[in-house]
Formats: structure tokens, sequence, C-alpha cells
């Protein structure tokens, strides 16, 4: 960022400043994080900022809640913070009732906590006794879905499911990138089924929430509960079902329950990052299950589709996009659907803030940062060049079918860079990487965006290799 745009959320002192601050960090977490985790974990939180933004107090709702957030992503918000607003901020985490301090950052945490084999990434309220909450967004219809070649195949299957329940197309496993609309497609199924047939048992979880609910049936002794609200459903849907990986009791589990739907001619429709065969570290049974109904991709969408995409959830938020405007923007941000959504919602903030009318120019403002990157043009070659000059192996190297560590480690972060730099698809990457398939690409930019998280040293060098790329 520019030291202009660290202070563009600020505007003049006092609360409403403070909040801009809070504001245009939650934006970026926004675009950083998958949808249920940011929805789960960060939406929810409550800031509270010193009128010299010298500290922001973050209410957090339970202790539970609160020792998560303060393992997993205290550090990324206090250096988001500093970013933003470009001098040391000092984040300090309370518990909501009792605004009780429970710790203090001042610096980004390097390694975060250990956590057991089957813990969950993010959890959610408890329902009432007795009441069945399906925990499904009555927004996300097919209506307010955007339809193009990128997703049809997939709404179409979607929406076959939801029409006749347990009969074709069962499983449906829908794969696809970081927010390319698999999550809108499954709740679009749940909320058609229950408003054709009210008295449907259907429920949407993400995976991680599904392992939560096997760790405290095994904690509690409580699996005939369990059993009874996962075997009853009459539609289960289920978010990135890659988080099973290396939960051999929640394998088991949810393998029961799958044998368990099926038998009762129940539907399931899954999501994952990959297709089911391409999955790492899940039972061979289980993958079968995965791979024995109907597998569908939702690839990046296409041009006219993002400009649609735009225009369509500016009008959401009772504003009119410019045509123009959105077929600027949808040209500059090629990648998914969820980071369109955090470039509108940069203009929308940046409109409102300085009191202008939406145009292209005021875009291209609100979007400095994000253009002054692309404006570089950093090519995946360079990329090759730069991470095999640091790694010291060859250039051919990076489309060579050798494997050895040495080279397939720097391979593995090259094409993580030219995911994150460049605006290439991961068809595009993989070509460009000796003609490997994006599936390929995809578990790169999958390892070493986690490994990053958790390796000091790996996210070090990342660091240095960003840097000189962006000169």
């Amino acid at each position: 960022m520019t030291e202009e745009s660290h202070r563009s959320p600020m505007g003049p002192a006092g609360a409403d400043a403070g909040q801009g601050l809070w504001q245009a960090c939650v934006e970026q977490l926004a675009q950083d994080l998958p949808e249920q985790q940011f929805n789960t974990w960060i939406k929810p939180l409550v800031a509270q900022v010193a009128e010299d933004f010298s500290k922001v107090t973050l209410l957090v709702g339970n202790r539970f809640k609160l020792d998560w957030i303060r393992a997993q992503y205290a550090g990324r918000i206090a250096a988001l913070l500093e970013s933003i607003y470009g001098q040391s901020v000092t984040l300090e985490l309370a518990l909501a009732q009792r605004e009780a301090v429970a710790r203090t950052y001042i610096r980004p945490a390097t390694t975060p906590a250990a956590t057991p084999s089957d813990a969950p990434n993010h959890s959610s309220d408890e329902a009432p006794a007795g009441a069945f909450r399906t925990r499904l967004n009555p927004a996300l219809t097919f209506e307010t879905l955007v339809e193009g070649t990128a997703n049809r195949m997939a709404r179409s299957a979607a929406m076959h499911v939801a029409g006749m329940p347990g009969h074709l197309y069962n499983p449906l496993f829908i794969y696809g990138g970081v927010g390319l609309g698999k999550t809108h497609l499954v709740h679009a199924v749940g909320n058609k089924l229950l408003a054709d047939r009210p008295d449907a048992k259907v429920l949407y979880i993400h995976a991680e929430q599904f392992v939560s609910d096997v760790v405290k049936a095994y904690q509690r002794r409580t699996f005939d509960e369990f059993k009874e609200r996962y075997h009853s459903l009459d539609l289960l849907l289920i978010d990135d079902v890659q988080f099973f990986a290396n939960k051999d009791r929640t394998q088991e589990e949810f393998f029961n329950a799958f044998e368990a739907l099926l038998a009762k001619k129940s539907h399931i429709v899954m999501t994952s990052d990959t297709y089911p065969k391409g999955l790492a570290n899940i039972h061979e049974r289980l993958v079968s299950r995965f791979d024995s109904g109907l597998t569908v991709a939702i690839e990046p969408p296409e041009l006219e589709m993002r400009v649609a995409i735009l225009i369509n959830k500016a009008r959401a938020e009772s504003t009119e996009m410019p045509e123009e405007v959105a077929f600027f923007v949808a040209k500059n941000v090629r990648s998914n659907v969820r980071e369109l959504e955090g470039a509108l919602r940069k203009i929308l903030a940046y409109s409102r803030f300085n009191q202008k009318e939406i145009s292209i120019q005021l875009a291209r403002e609100a979007l400095r940062d994000l253009l002054s990157i692309q404006n570089r043009q950093i090519s995946v070659e360079n990329i090759q060049k730069t991470v095999a000059d640091y790694y010291k192996i060859k250039v051919a190297d990076m489309y060579s079918k050798k494997r050895p560590a040495s080279i397939a480690r720097p391979r593995q972060i090259a094409m993580y860079l030219a995911k994150e730099l460049t605006q290439k698809s991961l068809p595009e990457i993989g070509e460009l990487f000796g003609g490997r398939d994006h599936t390929t690409v995809l578990h790169a930019v999958r390892k070493i965006s986690g490994e990053r998280q958790q390796l000091t040293e790996l996210n070090q060098q990342l660091h240095v290799l960003e840097q000189t790329l962006k000169g």
C-alpha cells in the first residue's frame, strides 16, 4: 500500500474514523480468508478503537472463540492494522460479556498454536434444545446465482438434485478453486428443496463443523444423538471435504453417515477444491464413494459473467454500477468471485467515504494497489527465473518432469507465486510449467499457502521473492 492508501480509511478523527480502520482491516480479511472461516470468526467481532488509533480491542462472544482467534488470527489482524494505519497498533482480545482483556498483541504471532488432529477450524453456536437448524443462508438461491459457462453444468446438476433428491447424481460432488461460488450453489440446493418441501430435514455444514461434532461426540459419549442427527437427514450439504484429510475418526463417521443416507435414498451434495481422486490423505473407500455419483467442476468466471456478477452484487447493495465501470473492474480482477466482491466493497466504501459518484476514475483510485501490482506486469517466466536463481536450480527444471525435492519444492513455490502475483488461470500456469494439469498447480498453491502460515523461514523466503519480483 502507498502511504496515501494507509490513511484513506481514516478520514476525520473520532469514532467513525476508528471504525474506518477496523472496516478496512475486515475488508482485507474477507479477501484473504475462505468465506466460511471469515463469516464464523471475523464477521461477528466488535471492535473498540482508541481515539488515537494506538489500541484496538476486539470483543469476542465466548472463551472458546477467544482462544481460537488468539491462536489462529490475532497475528494476522495485528499486522494488517499496523499496515493500514502505518504505525504500531496494540491489539487486545476481550470477552464481550465481561470485557476482560485476555491477551495483548503488538506484533504478529509467528507460529499458530498446536491443535488436536481432529480439532475444528471454526464452530457455530449451538441450536436451542429441540430445534433443528438447517444452517442455510436464505439469500443464496438459484435466482441470485449468476449463470455462465463457468458454472452452467454444475448449476444444472444442482437444480436437478433440488427438484428430485435421492435419485440421479447421488452424491453430487462439486469442485473448483477458492471463491468460485461452490458454497452459493449448495445453499441454493437446500433452499430450493425447503421451498418445495418445508418439512424436509436439510443440513448445511462446513466439513470442519462435522469434525467438531465428531470430537464432541467422542468427548461427551453422545454418539447416539450424533447418529440420530446425521443419519436422519433428507439432504446433507457439506463444504470443503478436503478438510477430512488425516482425520481418521472423522472419515470413519462420515463413511457411516454416507452409507446410512444413501440407504434411505437421502441426497448428499459435497464441495472440494479438487476432484475426488485428487484428494490427499482421504481413505480410498471414501474417495470411491465421492466418485460414485456425478462430479462437476466450477471454473473461474469469464468476462461477461464477471460483469454481471458485479452489477448484480452492487444492486444488492442498493447501488447502481455503470456498465463501463463493471467492465473496467472485470478486466482487472479475473481470478474468482470473492476477489470481485472484495474489489466491489473497496469501490463502494471509497465512493461513500469520499461522497463521489462511481466512475472508472473512482474505481481506478479505489483499486490503485491492485492495479499498481498488475501494471508491473510480473510474468510467470520472470517468476520461474527468479525462483530458480534463488534456489540455485536451472530454469529448465521448472517445466521438466524431474521430481526430487530439491527441484519439486522450488517448482511448487514458483507455481504459488504465479497464482498470487499474476492473473493467469490455473490451467494457464500449468501449461507454462511443462503442460502440467491445473490440479497439480492447485495442490502446490494449497500446500505452500498452508505452510507459509506455519513456517517462519518459508514465509521469509517468500517475502524476499515477492519483493524482488515487485521491484
